[in-house]
């Protein structure tokens, strides 16, 4: 079974649709969490998610949280509220009612743990180095685990006789063959921040046990425009560019 893994999507629908375009025919669609965030485009965002007849998981991340109510806006950045701010005033009823029904704990899939996160706090904790990593390990049982929020596309993997936790990175396009224990995260299909701005996602082949990191490029200066005719942050509009 080929599932596209994608998470951080951030209200950013020409890298969404790009990347639904390059993905191709897929099995199933598991979403990371952060359809909303920085972006000009929420509701089409959403809309996208909504009707993907094979989403099979969708989880929520701190913004959609935040976006719900449940989460204090204290806790962003200033640009970060303000895009959270403006959201809140333009997406639908039915929109909000579609997010409310999203689980922001962890679901598990066959082998695969899926947080938006990490396991030990599926909404908010980042996996960013291989400490954070390995206390993240005792957190699930299954021999995989699917993570977003760090904008980065990597993945740590756990080598269970020498109990060592390492940082991989794997060229684009490369299809690593997964061996327990690992944690994996595609990336961020709206806002990168690993210096490459073109959006990422990856392909789980469930039957054959691989992943495969992918990037797309899209019309980042299309995205900028409505960023800056919406009033948005101009960070927002310039990380885009440059990925970080």
């Amino acid at each position: 079974m080929r599932v596209l893994i994608i998470s951080d999507i951030h209200a950013n629908m020409t890298a969404f649709e790009a990347v639904l375009h390059d993905a191709g025919t897929v099995d199933e669609v598991w979403c990371l969490g952060d359809m909303i965030g920085y972006g000009p485009d929420p509701n089409e965002v959403v809309d996208q998610v909504r009707r993907l007849p094979n989403l099979t998981c969708c989880l929520l991340g701190n913004h959609d949280v935040a976006l719900l109510g449940e989460m204090n806006f204290a806790v962003f950045n200033t640009e970060a509220r303000k895009s959270l701010m403006w959201q809140q005033e333009v997406i639908r009823p039915d929109n909000i009612g579609y997010l409310s029904t999203l689980p922001q704990h962890v679901v598990v899939k066959d082998q695969v743990c899926l947080a938006h996160g990490s396991p030990r706090d599926p909404v908010w904790e980042y996996i960013l180095n291989t400490l954070v990593a390995r206390l993240n390990f005792e957190a699930f049982q299954t021999p995989y685990c699917f993570v977003g929020h760090s904008h980065i596309q990597c993945y740590f993997q756990l080598d269970i006789d020498k109990d060592r936790v390492s940082l991989e990175i794997p060229p684009v396009g490369q299809v690593v063959k997964l061996h327990p224990r690992a944690i994996l995260n595609p990336g961020s299909v709206g806002q990168p921040r690993d210096r490459n701005p073109d959006a990422a996602y990856a392909i789980y082949d469930t039957t054959v046990g691989t992943w495969q990191p992918r990037r797309v490029r899209y019309d980042i200066e299309a995205v900028q425009r409505r960023i800056r005719a919406a009033g948005l942050p101009e960070k927002h509009a310039a990380r885009l560019a440059d990925g970080w």
